[in-house]
């Protein structure tokens, strides 16, 4: 029988790449070794016959995303990919400290300011960016938690470095996929796991309900939580429901809740209940329409009121996504200096400023963007990338004159061959360039990381965005214990449910039309 990998080159579609699986050809990397002896007596047939049963279960489960105006079981590729327990220890170090510098960072600059008056960051690129809002100034979390969770985007570049792409610390979305591929490949790929120590990734819920509960106001011994959704039509409406379920806590919509006097209260079968953690998954602007839009229809009027008088709270914290914005990314390896004394661990991409600081850069990129990658600063999901030598004549002609118009709303990276993995397309497997979205959770002492996060795929060829919305699928990441680390037990998944405690939210229909976007 042939062995699927012996067609699998190791270049990537466009740049030369470093590859997951194999330090050359025929030779899987040290972590890969078992998977490879489990996958090579496979034939390519029974491989596919496999991806159309997950497709079946994904779409049984609702386990899907909007493309092209239609609805897809989220694509989960066979072959895993694989982090050894050294490399994780890096990346888990790594991304603490990430957060650490950006909580310090986001209640400086709600706060006293020193990041300006020490000239570490310009005022002007704060008070400018779309994500700052001056409604969050002087608002104290009650454990001083503002990033309860984050997804801190990596890649691998081509020399098997691992550098932070971006930061995501608004709604990162992407982790019930996490759940849900581990538990659809364990039940389609048994013999897989058979020789593999792999961390499981089902503590997830119960971390983050614990870090919920942690952030509530002070003097409440039993917090009641719960998960705001826009509603049924969101992309990520999925998610919502399943974190809910398994944290055991209601699903509700904006309609549901209710304040007055500087408290919340949730609509019930039997009454209204207080409310004392709302996990949010609206944006700002949709949040409060006392405060932001106010023709939303999906917040709760004077939320962020109860918020500021220590009676609620917002997790993630409204104003978080001013550290999201790409030109902010630019000054992270300063803010840890600064805030921590410290070193960064992983760097950045190399990234040009295109603000008003050095007019010679702007001239420069204008001159190249036919060899650079240029991203919006407030972008998510992919939109509004263009990679430059993949990029049209004409492509490239607009660009020029929207950087020429708001040089502030963009920047420039030199463009990186992702990492490939390789990846089941049909009959064959080939290279696919992959990114890696590690969520961590903070409870106020601890920022743990779900072991293994979310590994993005880019599934057309010589594509480089990973992102669902731009046709991405993903892939389910494997952790690997400490060689001296007692074997990870498989623990039964058990759905908590919600508490009887009072009724449960009214039954809601489909929420209004307007959505809050997901990242």
């Amino acid at each position: 029988m042939a062995d699927i990998f012996d067609d699998y080159s190791m270049s990537g579609a466009m740049f030369e790449a470093w590859d997951e699986m194999f330090e050359r050809p025929g030779q899987p990397r040290s972590p890969y070794r078992s998977l490879f002896a489990a996958l090579q007596p496979l034939a390519p047939a029974d491989l596919r016959f496999r991806a159309e049963q997950l497709a079946r279960v994904f779409t049984d489960r609702g386990v899907t995303f909007a493309y092209a105006g239609e609805e897809r079981p989220f694509p989960l590729d066979l072959i895993p990919r694989i982090l050894d327990a050294s490399e994780w220890d890096l990346l888990t170090a790594a991304v603490q400290q990430r957060v650490k510098a950006l909580e310090a960072f986001l209640a400086d600059i709600y706060g006293a300011g020193r990041v300006f008056a020490d000239d570490v960051v310009p005022r002007k690129l704060i008070t400018t960016s779309a994500h700052f809002h001056r409604q969050a100034h002087g608002i104290e979390p009650p454990n001083g938690v503002r990033v309860h969770i984050s997804g801190v985007d990596l890649i691998r570049d081509e020399e098997g470095r691992f550098r932070v792409l971006e930061d995501n610390l608004r709604i990162p979305s992407g982790v019930s996929y996490v759940i849900e591929n581990r538990r659809a490949l364990t039940h389609t790929m048994p013999a897989l796991f058979a020789d593999a120590r792999v961390r499981p990734v089902d503590d997830y819920p119960a971390r983050l309900l614990a870090a919920l509960r942690a952030a509530a106001p002070e003097g409440v011994e039993d917090p009641t939580v719960v998960v705001l959704t826009p509603g049924v039509y969101n992309a990520a409406y999925f998610e919502h429901a399943l974190l809910a379920r398994l944290m055991g806590v209601e699903l509700v919509e904006g309609r549901d809740l209710v304040c007055s006097g500087n408290r919340v209260r949730m609509r019930t079968t039997q009454g209204e209940r207080p409310v004392h953690v709302v996990y949010r998954r609206v944006d700002d602007d949709f949040m409060d329409p006392l405060h932001f839009r106010p023709d939303s229809v999906i917040g709760c009027p004077g939320i962020v009121n109860a918020a500021r008088a220590g009676q609620v709270t917002l997790a993630n914290a409204v104003g978080n996504g001013v550290a999201d914005d790409k030109l902010v990314y630019t000054y992270v390896p300063d803010l840890i200096r600064y805030y921590l004394s410290e070193e960064p661990l992983i760097d950045n991409v190399e990234t040009y400023r295109l603000d008003d600081r050095d007019p010679d850069v702007l001239y420069d990129v204008l001159g190249r963007l036919d060899q650079l990658v240029l991203k919006p600063v407030d972008g998510a999901g992919g939109k509004g990338i263009v990679i430059g030598p993949q990029a049209s004549p004409e492509s490239l002609a607009a660009l020029r004159t929207a950087v020429e118009k708001d040089p502030r709303g963009w920047i420039a990276q030199r463009p990186v061959a992702l990492s490939t993995s390789p990846t089941l397309l049909g009959d064959r497997v080939a290279p696919r360039h992959i990114d890696l979205r590690p969520f961590a959770v903070n409870d106020g002492n601890e920022i743990w990381l779900l072991p293994g996060g979310l590994t993005r795929v880019a599934l057309p060829e010589g594509a480089l965005v990973v992102n669902s919305s731009q046709g991405g699928g993903s892939k389910d990441t494997w952790v690997l214990a400490h060689p001296g680390e007692p074997a990870p037990a498989p623990r039964p998944r058990v759905a908590a449910e919600p508490r009887d405690a009072g009724g449960s939210p009214r039954d809601s229909g489909p929420a209004a039309a307007q959505m809050a976007g997901q990242q």
